[in-house]
């Protein structure tokens, strides 16, 4: 693909070199590298497309490195990444040792904070732009800008953030990328609030212009902006009947509606306010996919579409991908099962519907849906309201997000003992998202709770005999499984299992030396390393699906203490807190002297790759896990 411009764009000094009228071809440019760079190593397609013009545009006004951009949900960050020193190296996106999926300041100077979650750049730049102004070094005096979007400002962190901002003294541009999409559509009175201000174009129009005309003429300054600011917003309370809008009450200065497509525009508004005195929001609206047609059309499937055909918009099936059920599958299908057995059952996500697998029921059942935005702890908290009303809420969370509502399950769900099921999607290794979305610590952070019940299914009928386990139990139960698929292996079918109970493991293989304890899906992987030792070996090894955390199958664990003089547990997540600090525990409390050996994730943050690479590399794989068998039988 031939580039004019591009190619000779390595850092954004290169960007400034080029005239203003070079920038739509710019732009132009990029969309396409990322089209072309995701049709083959699939990433988060739609919400890069969507922020091009204004990435360009801030990196030609602001003085990066120096000025810190802090961006919001890292999905909007490709641009950002191809026009700060990444450009050559983006074939590595979210490749193990490449690239990494989300602004790291580990990476580069660029990266002013990590942005794999949401909603966290308003109080991050606003630190940033206070701390700033508390050292009073002029020399390193910087301008700050927060990039909002993709959905944040639904959780209650950004306005948390808001009101600070309008309570200290700074001068933090927040840019609000409006696309009323995260990876589904955005739910929720405050997108609808956005809509309706962008109903009001010709008044902004109107104020801007006269905002820019009464600057030149000296007519506005730092001493009466305020009274100005007043009367432009009674003006727009009186003409449009909606009084100000909520950044206005919170005394920011609000620019926009403005169109983030507009690169030009775009340059001169950043350039007319970026040393405006006070904090500002700047309203833009752009659109998720913006230029690809197929993600345009489809933005939650181009959201991440996986590897696809540029030309015909054709996404590629995986060579050689399983028929198994995805386990979110699974969980949306019996969840489904059970709405329509049991009419308290209701599903609760933060904005993740599709991700989840609960669009399942929300197109059959879409008033016992709810989608509340990305709002984690709101979510918990609103599902134990409604568990204390005498529903039966499932509310689905991706491990890592699962950490934002610690308090709320603390507090809201487990003090009182309320039946909430937490189902918690993406535990374990997630793979290529990396550090900030491995679901590694779940299991670690939720044992310490009192009333709290951890299971993690092993198999499909696992995963449907505990979420129907669930409905009838009368406290808070937490059930966590794996992205990705299945696996073909079975213990118990859903009635048997069922009939065991909650805290009730099951030994899938007797044996003579070393115990195996296992829980969740990485049992499938200890039965296939177990095999790989051969037939005179593996009689040797007994291995038990523990099946459930908390409460921990007691009859199991003396059995083993008796029996064995060395036991291995094995879990998809942090050891320090999980199955294995459960074993040593009880092992201890109960004179028990056998050989525990954890395999599990040492205290660390696990880099991105493949899930096989990084199995591999914390040698979690069959082959690793064959190899501690090997050196326990030889002990």
């Amino acid at each position: 693909m031939e580039y004019n411009y591009l190619h000779a764009i390595h850092y954004p000094s290169d960007l400034k070199a080029l005239p203003l009228k070079a920038l739509p071809q710019v732009c132009t440019e990029i969309r396409n590298f990322i089209i072309q760079q995701l049709s083959q190593n699939p990433g988060h397609l739609g919400s890069s497309l969507g922020t091009v013009e204004l990435t360009v545009a801030l990196h030609y006004v602001f003085d990066t490195p120096n000025d810190q951009l802090v961006w919001d949900v890292g999905h909007q960050a490709y641009a950002h990444k191809i026009l700060t020193g990444r450009r050559e190296r983006f074939h590595t996106n979210r490749q193990f040792k490449g690239v990494a999926p989300f602004p790291t300041p580990a990476e580069s100077e660029y990266d002013a904070f990590i942005a794999g979650h949401a909603s966290n750049s308003i109080s991050a730049a606003l630190g940033i732009a206070i701390g700033d102004e508390a050292r009073g070094d002029e020399a390193m005096r910087r301008r700050v800008v927060a990039i909002i979007g993709d959905g944040a400002m639904t959780g209650g962190l950004a306005f948390e953030g808001l009101n600070n901002t309008s309570m200290n003294k700074n001068n933090l541009l927040i840019v609000l990328n409006d696309n009323n999409m995260a990876i589904d559509p955005i739910k929720g009175g405050f997108t609808q609030y956005l809509v309706d201000l962008t109903t009001s174009n010709r008044y902004n129009r109107w104020r801007w212009l006269g905002y820019r005309i009464a600057r030149k003429l000296c007519l506005i300054n730092d001493n009466n902006k305020g009274r100005v600011q007043r009367f432009t917003n009674n003006l727009k309370a009186l003409l449009t009947k909606q009084g100000n809008n909520i950044f206005q009450g919170l005394n920011l200065r609000y620019f926009g509606p403005a169109d983030g497509h507009d690169v030009l525009s775009l340059v001169r508004i950043f350039n007319e306010i970026k040393d405006y005195e006070g904090p500002k929001v700047l309203h833009i609206i752009t659109k998720k996919g913006k230029g690809y047609e197929p993600a345009e059309n489809d933005q939650t499937t181009w959201h991440a579409p996986g590897e696809f055909s540029v030309e015909t918009g054709e996404r590629l099936k995986v060579k050689g991908e399983r028929l198994d059920p995805l386990w979110q599958e699974v969980f949306g299908e019996q969840l489904l099962k059970l709405a329509k057995e049991d009419k308290r059952v209701v599903g609760v996500t933060p904005a993740m519907p599709s991700g989840c697998s609960m669009n399942i029921m929300q197109r059959e059942l879409p008033e016992r849906v709810f989608d509340v935005g990305i709002a984690e702890g709101h979510a918990v908290t609103f599902s134990a309201g409604m568990a204390k009303a005498g529903l039966k809420p499932y509310c689905n969370i991706y491990s890592s997000f699962l950490q934002r509502a610690y308090d709320n399950i603390i507090h809201d769900v487990a003090l009182p003992k309320l039946p909430v099921v937490l189902c918690i999607d993406r535990a374990g290794i997630v793979g290529n998202d990396g550090a900030t979305h491995h679901g590694l610590l779940d299991l670690a952070y939720l044992r310490p709770i009192p009333n709290m019940v951890i299971g993690a299914p092993m198999t499909k009928e696992d995963l449907e005999a505990m979420m129907l386990l669930a409905k009838d139990y009368d406290g808070p139960i937490a059930i966590r499984y794996p992205r990705g698929r299945v696996q073909g292996l079975r213990s118990l079918g859903v009635e048997e299992f069922r009939s065991l109970g909650v805290g009730k493991g099951l030994c899938l293989k007797e044996g003579s030396k070393v115990a195996v304890l296992s829980i969740g899906a990485i049992g499938n992987t200890v039965s296939e390393a177990i095999r790989l030792l051969g037939e005179r070996l593996e009689e040797r090894v007994a291995h038990y699906d523990m099946r459930w955390l908390k409460p921990i199958d007691e009859a199991i664990l003396h059995e083993v203490g008796k029996k064995f003089r060395t036991i291995i547990t094995v879990e998809d997540g942090v050891i320090n807190g999980g199955l294995g600090s459960a074993v040593l525990e009880f092992m201890a409390d109960h004179g028990y002297t056998p050989h525990v050996i954890r395999l599990g994730v040492n205290d660390q943050f696990v880099e991105h790759g493949s899930t096989k690479e990084l199995y591999h590399l914390l040698k979690l794989d069959k082959e690793g896990i064959c190899e501690s068998l090997l050196q326990a039988l030889e002990q």
